[in-house]
Order: C-alpha cells, then sequence, then structure tokens
C-alpha cells in the first residue's frame, strides 16, 4: 500500500480532529519502564493489607526470580514456570491438594502486579504477560455435607410409620429416642 501526501494529510487532520500527536499513538509519552523489584513497592503501598497479607509471598517470589527483569520483559510463560514452582514447592498438608491453590495464588498476585502497572499507564491489557496466563481450573471440592443419606446416627423412620402433628416428618419428638449423649441429625422446621 502506497503512502501519498493526500492520505498523510488526511491521517493528520483526523489526528488533529481527535486531539491526538503522533507520540500519542507510539506511545513516547509513558513513563521509563521500571524492573520488577523496582515497581513492587508501589504495589504493595497501594494494596490493602488483605490483599498483602494473601499475595506477599508471590510477590516476593516475583522479585526473586524475576527483579532484574524490566516489567514488560517478563512473558507470559515466566509467569507459568513460577506457577509451577509454587505449586510444587508448597507445604504438604492434608488439605494442599498438591500446592494447586499456590499456583493460582501466583496468578492471581501476577494479575495484582500488572493492572497496578496498566493503571499507572507504564502498560496496557494487550501488553499484560499475567493476563495471557490462563488460571488453572480448579478441581470439585471434595468436603461433603451431611444429608439424610449419610447421618450418622441410626436413619429415621420412614414417613409413613410416623404419626405425628408435626409438618415434617422427622421431627424431634416423631423419631426413635437415641443414646444418651447423641445429637439428633434432623430437627423440627
Amino acid at each position: 500500500m502506497t503512502t501519498g501526501p493526500d492520505r498523510v494529510a488526511t491521517a493528520r487532520a483526523l489526528l488533529e480532529h481527535l486531539g491526538l500527536t503522533a507520540a500519542d499513538l507510539t506511545g513516547s509519552n509513558r513513563p521509563a519502564m521500571p524492573t520488577v523489584a523496582e515497581y513492587l513497592p508501589a504495589v504493595v503501598a497501594a494494596a490493602s493489607p488483605g490483599t498483602r497479607r494473601t499475595y506477599g509471598s508471590s510477590w516476593r517470589r516475583m522479585a526473586a526470580a524475576l527483579g532484574e527483569w524490566r516489567i514488560d520483559a517478563v512473558r507470559a510463560s515466566d509467569i507459568e514456570a513460577l506457577m509451577r514452582q509454587a505449586a510444587a514447592g508448597a507445604r504438604p498438608r492434608r488439605n494442599s491438594r498438591n500446592g494447586r491453590h499456590a499456583g493460582e495464588h501466583l496468578i492471581a498476585a501476577a494479575r495484582a502486579f500488572y493492572n497496578r502497572a496498566i493503571a499507572d499507564g507504564y502498560l496496557t491489557v494487550v501488553d499484560s504477560p499475567a493476563h495471557r496466563v490462563r488460571k488453572p481450573r480448579r478441581l470439585p471440592n471434595t468436603r461433603r455435607a451431611l444429608t439424610p443419606t449419610n447421618w450418622p446416627t441410626s436413619t429415621p423412620p420412614p414417613a409413613a410409620a410416623v404419626t405425628t402433628s408435626c409438618s415434617t416428618p422427622y421431627c424431634c419428638a416423631c423419631t426413635p429416642k437415641l443414646p444418651a449423649g447423641a445429637a439428633a441429625p434432623w430437627r423440627c422446621a
């Protein structure tokens, strides 16, 4: 495509009408790009106490691994590698789920870091590597509530066997007596 003088004049007229200059389009008016270690104190200062408590360890991990890198030089694969390291290095506990939550927190911390960089004008959403990393799919929860099918004490009698004036078939007064000290898993409505 050739650039003729009439196209350049049209483009200049359009930019003038929009109130823009060529420098606005090239991004040369952006501030100098800091490193991750230089910018992290500003992110921590702007965060709420709960956010600092939740993401603090992930931000320290980012500063240790990527501290000397400029914030626009970090790639999505670098954040994914940090996520895998966080998941692998998580403390094994009964409910840890193999570090999945540590990896999720690291991605969320990176997004919070880069959201602050976007708000301060260092990057755009398109430039943010944290927004190109998908959070891992959360596995279904293994904890289950007590339902009538898995009550720990004796099962209540069938509704046909209970003659009661209550509106519910399994009322405290209508069920068989439980052993002393056992709590009834059902109650009146």
